[in-house]
């Protein structure tokens, strides 16, 4: 994934300076908080994680409905391999 560098927050500067972090979210949409040189968490507006907890939600119902499709139509062959 390709992040903005300019999205970058130290782990100690957003801890010291938490509004800054806020500020960069409200402006650029995401900041990106660093902990040991690396990327580990985003902050984003609640709305956007709304947005992409119902996205992953979906994304779980269309595996879960391919799931049952696969299930479904290969019943005896799964009750064979149970035996």
């Amino acid at each position: 994934m390709m992040v903005n560098t300019n999205l970058l927050v130290p782990m100690t500067d957003a801890n010291q300076n938490f509004s800054k972090v806020v500020r960069m979210v409200d402006e650029d949409g995401m900041a990106v908080i660093m902990k040991n040189n690396k990327p580990r968490y985003v902050v984003v507006d609640f709305a956007e994680y709304e947005a992409i907890a119902a996205a992953m939600q979906m994304r779980k119902a269309k595996i879960d409905a391919a799931a049952d499709t696969i299930l479904q139509e290969n019943i005896e062959a799964f009750l064979e391999l149970a035996k």
